[in-house]
């Protein structure tokens, strides 16, 4: 039996987190929570699914247990014909209490990847942004790979930083190669490759939870990162209701932002699942068969590939992923 399958989020205590998930979670555990994994199967964390006949079972087990026709209907012809290991993505919440570490993903093809690891391409949604927050998206104008390793060895890497104000509903894809930072004050929404990799450039001095001067990759990070220019942003915006409006296009995921009004009909592609990850407002989602559940902010829903058509409905904004 293939539905669509909602996630149980799986919190990660960081040392830049802070308490504002709470406003997605009620449950949310004590300490400062900075992710929320809301849809994943990476092996440091498996999201359990949370409806259904399927509940309590992870992605991955329930991938087991499904003959390769009906894994085809789960994740789409067009996924597995990728050859990819696993579930290619990975979605997260994230609050940011205090500034992250400056830092870089690596590519698919980068030599110094962990066993199993892919790279780490990824975008954000800003939900939050106290005023005057920050990011930063790539290098200061004018630094180059050979500048940025200067400024690193000579203790002026901020200052090889582009710092980028932001605000609620800015959008910002970050290929693997760029130099990157959430700044504190920030609620986003995270959609990346199914992957844990990252590489420390700078981190303030700052220590972990255990009281430890946090670990920092200089080499890996000089080795993987680019000084081409940054994407440019995207907005969310006010879209036609109920149409699907494409915020970034990557090879890796291909995101849409909507804004359900009353009843929406969906259709699904046979070629790929659809992950819905819901930002704010109610509603439903109704499948053929009878099926039907309350939709809410912080969830996160895998359909399909081969459910066909389905309904939305109520009276929400949303983020619709599917694979290229």
């Amino acid at each position: 039996m293939l539905y669509p399958l909602r996630f149980t989020p799986l919190f990660k205590e960081r040392v830049w987190g802070g308490r504002r998930l709470a406003r997605f979670y009620p449950d949310l555990p004590p300490g400062p929570i900075g992710e929320a994994w809301v849809l994943s199967d990476h092996p440091h964390g498996r999201t359990p699914i949370a409806n259904g006949p399927w509940a309590g079972e992870t992605l991955s087990g329930l991938r087991e247990h499904l003959p390769p026709e009906r894994d085809a209907a789960l994740m789409g012809a067009r996924v597995l014909a990728r050859g990819e290991e696993g579930f290619p993505l990975l979605f997260k919440l994230l609050d940011a209490q205090d500034d992250l570490s400056i830092q870089v993903h690596p590519a698919d093809d980068f030599p110094g990847l962990p066993p199993g690891e892919r790279g780490k391409t990824e975008m954000w949604v800003v939900l939050e942004a106290e005023p005057g927050a920050r990011i930063v998206h790539g290098l200061a104008e004018g630094v180059t790979r050979d500048g940025l390793a200067a400024a690193v060895r000579e203790g002026r890497t901020v200052e090889a930083m582009r710092f980028l104000t932001v605000r609620p509903g800015d959008v910002y894809y970050l290929p693997a190669g760029l130099v990157h930072a959430l700044g504190a004050g920030l609620v986003v929404a995270e959609i990346q490759q199914s992957s844990d990799t990252t590489y420390r450039l700078y981190d303030y001095g700052r220590l972990g939870l255990d009281g430890k001067p946090r670990e920092l990759h200089i080499d890996q990070a000089l080795a993987c990162c680019s000084d081409a220019p940054p994407p440019a942003p995207a907005q969310l915006g006010l879209p036609e209701p109920n149409r699907w409006e494409t915020l970034v296009s990557s090879p890796y995921f291909v995101t849409a932002h909507g804004r359900c009004r009353g009843d929406w009909p969906q259709e699904t592609d046979p070629g790929t699942f659809e992950a819905l990850m819901i930002l704010s407002g109610a509603g439903a989602i109704a499948w053929p068969g009878g099926g039907e559940e309350p939709l809410a902010p912080g969830q996160a829903w895998l359909v399909p590939a081969a459910l066909g058509p389905y309904r939305l409905s109520g009276e929400f904004d949303a983020l619709r992923v599917r694979v290229p």
